[in-house]
């Protein structure tokens, strides 16, 4: 994998971000050695950009309802759908981190069928993937079964990690934003020509 970002719209050295957005990329050279790519096309729309900030401390707070590996693993099977390789990269990358294995990352795609997930986890990936395909759609069938393993409030912060890792992925596959090798056995995105 590429260290070196990329994408669509090339980033402009000269480029004068605002005060909030250098306080980001700081924090990101703090954390991950480095400027995240994403981040610095973000960063070009500041009001924009600051309320992604907001949005995403949000949902990845300590105390969410949905716990941290969780997470992790419907951002990564959600960047796989929408075919984001930099989320891929640096969702596996923090996943791994969290607890999530890379037998588990190299499942993702049979989460179905997988002894390495549990009911909880395969109900909500059911759900992540229900969400994230526009041929597919949540059924009452669906949401009873989501509803075995989360409350109501826990529905509603599941979708909207859901909703943001959709948009996130989106965005950043849209532009060609490459992955900066964060993770080394991270699992690929789903080909373009699968459902």
């Amino acid at each position: 994998m590429s260290t070196e970002p990329s994408s669509r719209i090339p980033t402009d050295p000269n480029f004068r971000y605002s005060w909030y957005a250098k306080l980001i990329f700081a924090n990101q050279r703090r954390r991950y050695g480095r400027e995240l790519e994403p981040a610095r096309l973000w960063a070009r729309t500041p009001r924009v950009f600051a309320a992604l900030s907001l949005l995403y401390g949000a949902l990845d707070r300590r105390r969410s309802l949905i716990e941290p590996a969780l997470r992790s693993l419907i951002t990564v099977r959600v960047s796989q759908i929408n075919w984001c390789a930099f989320c891929v990269d640096i969702n596996s990358a923090t996943g791994l981190k969290r607890g999530v294995s890379e037998e588990q990352f190299a499942a993702l795609d049979q989460f179905e069928t997988s002894p390495l997930f549990d009911d909880r986890q395969k109900a909500a990936l059911a759900y992540a993937e229900a969400i994230t395909r526009t041929d597919a759609g949540v059924d009452e069938q669906l949401m009873a079964r989501v509803k075995k393993h989360f409350n109501d409030d826990a529905v509603i912060e599941l979708t909207a990690v859901i909703a943001f890792q959709n948009m996130s992925s989106k965005f950043n596959s849209a532009l060609d934003v490459a992955p900066q090798g964060f993770c080394r056995v991270a699992p690929q995105p789903v080909a373009k020509d699968t459902p």
